[in-house]
């Protein structure tokens, strides 16, 4: 594995040489930083499967360097795609898309339809504007854990199962991309992200159908697992108001806590860790999987979260937190 910290002609030219080659190459977008490997190529994306120990069925979202790329890989592209790819592209919306015959089922989890979006993020664009090609890149880590949000969460992750990391240093969202499903009758929400379902219906003119349960789904999507994006450590969301008993309550019983704070006025002690994050939405969620993977790292006993407000704001932060922790 090798770290590059450059954006420079020379590190993107090697990183296209190495997905060329069928190799595994990490790269940092707007959301979380992806692992990426030649979409068009099933054995290189096998290996993608392989490092993170994703099961073969779950799909993955294949990246774009402009709209027009749409027509390569979508057997139909609707009105509906051209006007979200125009207003949220480059940016963190993937559209799901019936898919060409000639796009692989190792790609598509396989499934007859596929996800792409165009990510807006310098570095990822130089990337896929010299590859000329669809890189399929799901988060950069092992399946179901923290998402990646910086460089060294992926070298913490993967190590030499990759074979080159572009480090754009922290990444913008911090989220995932909200995922859009375009492939049906009707649009449906099917992964809450940045781009919420109130930016997507104005510029529809219509409104959205809203994510179901991943056991009841037809359709699978990225990020629909019941526990995604989770610690080791055992985590629990918890009302603001019950923070101090909860505290109280594991500290007698001898355990180390971390608390992810976002609003109680908390005091650390020998056995409590705390991380305060911001108060609002997008700045929150740009902190989020670094701090859970900050408190994940001291071996604690137990993470608390202070439950955000339930919110079309947080929508997308709650929507992770539900799949990372248990209600206390």
């Amino acid at each position: 594995m090798k770290l590059m910290p450059t954006a420079d002609a020379a590190a993107i030219g090697y990183a296209v040489q190495l997905l060329r080659q069928g190799r595994l190459v990490a790269f940092p977008t707007e959301t979380v930083y992806g692992l990426g490997a030649d979409a068009a190529n099933p054995d290189a994306v096998r290996r993608i499967f392989a490092a993170k120990g994703r099961p073969a069925d779950h799909p993955l979202i294949v990246h774009i360097k402009d709209a027009e790329a749409l027509t390569d890989w979508a057997a139909v592209v609707p009105d509906a795609a051209w006007k979200l790819a125009a207003h949220f592209w480059p940016g963190p919306l993937a559209l799901i898309l019936s898919k060409k015959p000639c796009v692989s089922m190792t790609v598509t989890g396989g499934q007859a339809t596929v996800a792409l979006r165009v990510p807006n993020h310098p570095l990822a664009l130089g990337l896929l504007q010299a590859f000329d090609g669809g890189i399929a890149a799901p988060s950069a880590n092992r399946f179901c854990r923290i998402s990646p949000t910086q460089a060294s969460h992926v070298v913490e992750e993967l190590g030499d199962a990759v074979d080159l990391i572009l480090d754009g240093g922290a990444c913008q969202v911090g989220v995932e991309s909200t995922i859009v499903d375009l492939s049906g009758g009707h649009p449906r929400l099917l992964r809450p992200g940045h781009i919420t379902p109130f930016d997507i219906e104005a510029v529809l003119q219509t409104g959205l159908l809203m994510p179901v349960s991943a056991q009841s789904a037809t359709l699978r999507a990225p990020g629909m697992m019941a526990l995604h994006y989770a610690p080791t450590t055992v985590a629990m969301r918890c009302p603001t108001v019950d923070l101090p008993a909860g505290i109280q309550q594991l500290t007698t019983d001898g355990k180390r806590v971390g608390v992810l704070a976002y609003r109680h006025p908390l005091v650390a002690s020998k056995r409590v860790h705390i991380i305060h994050v911001p108060e609002q939405a997008d700045s929150y969620a740009q902190a989020l999987y670094a701090s859970l993977r900050e408190l994940d790292g001291l071996q604690l006993d137990m993470i608390l979260v202070e439950q955000p407000p339930e919110t079309a704001a947080w929508q997308a932060i709650n929507d992770r937190l539900r799949k990372a922790t248990i209600a206390f």
